[in-house]
């Protein structure tokens, strides 16, 4: 599938997403470190599920594909993703001591502290036959994170909906994602990632998630290019602070990001992702959806939490009417 192709099935706007979803806690007020915070406020996190949400948020539909655990973090989540529009239909509860995933995370940029528990993790349950339960007809892209692919069960049950959704004619995204602390190895998590990122039309990473792919840190944008050349439609290498390189089999186009008064660091390539495919779902080109994807980071890393420091279709707007556009670095 070539890029205008993706583009032309994004236009159908609805997506199914895979991964996890999970409770942040965030030490209170902003700028607190954790050891010396009082009270902390809950949101939801988990970055398959901050995908779906800047996705909803941004006029499209999205549903999840992941298991929580069954007791009161998990149902959390599931009436957070439910209060932002996310489908859940596909979300199985687990017992045997499974737990939906916990982060408690500091709302600061300088030495931003993140801690997360994933023992036991329950979004790794899930298996090929909740897959097999899905009908793909009628969606236009299947997303998925890395994170997903760490753990064998649910390896396999993401490659399975790779191969299914690909059968069914939608687009294929990965968000690379990597958690070094899932995986037993780097060489284990660059094999199995490079397969995933192979068998998707968009791959969308950091430097530093694309130089695990190549073996080697320095050979980050070569291999991005390596991809698109393989016959991927699409590969976003993104930079941090010089902005990223989207990758074609036509061009190279480069983007610089938007400033922001940032108050920390997390979720900000959750929203670049959901802001890029939702921009491209609304007919977008690819260097306006870029931007778009970047503006939602700036707007995400300027507030509290991730989900709900999503922007909104109309803050997404205001933002970009009243910024300028970022120069290339």
């Amino acid at each position: 599938m070539n890029l205008a192709d993706a583009r032309q099935c994004l236009r159908g706007n609805r997506f199914t997403v895979l991964g996890r979803a999970g409770m942040d806690f965030y030490a209170d007020p902003p700028d607190t470190p954790i050891p010396e915070a009082s009270s902390f406020v809950s949101h939801l996190g988990g970055s398959a599920a901050n995908i779906a949400v800047q996705l909803v948020k941004l006029g499209s539909e999205a549903r999840l594909l992941s298991c929580l655990s069954d007791d009161a973090v998990g149902r959390f989540c599931l009436a957070r993703l439910a209060h932002y529009g996310v489908g859940s239909d596909h979300i199985r509860m687990v017992g045997a001591g499974l737990r939906t995933s916990l982060a408690v995370v500091e709302t600061r940029w300088e030495n931003c502290q993140s801690v997360i528990y994933r023992n036991g993790a329950a979004d790794f349950a899930l298996t090929v036959d909740d897959v097999a339960k899905v009908d793909f007809r009628g969606d236009a892209a299947l997303v998925i994170t890395g994170t997903a692919l760490a753990e064998t069960g649910s390896r396999m049950a993401t490659m399975a909906a790779l191969a299914r959704a690909r059968a069914a004619g939608l687009v294929t995204v990965i968000d690379i994602d990597h958690r070094p602390y899932s995986w037993q190895s780097e060489d284990e998590a660059r094999l199995v990632n490079l397969a995933a990122a192979r068998a998707c039309d968009i791959v969308v990473g950091n430097d530093v998630e694309f130089g695990l792919l190549a073996g080697r840190a320095e050979d980050g944008l070569a291999m991005a290019r390596s991809l698109v050349a393989q016959g991927i439609a699409l590969a976003v290498y993104k930079m941090g602070e010089r902005g990223a390189v989207s990758i074609t089999s036509e061009a190279e186009l480069r983007t610089g990001i938007y400033t922001t008064d940032a108050l920390k660091p997390t979720g900000a390539g959750d929203a670049f992702l959901g802001g890029l495919l939702a921009a491209l779902a609304g007919g977008h080109d690819l260097r306006e959806a870029v931007l778009r994807g970047s503006a939602a980071a700036a707007i995400t890393v300027s507030r509290v939490g991730c989900a709900p420091a999503m922007p909104s279709a109309t803050e997404l707007e205001t933002f970009l009417a009243s910024t300028p556009e970022p120069a290339c670095s």
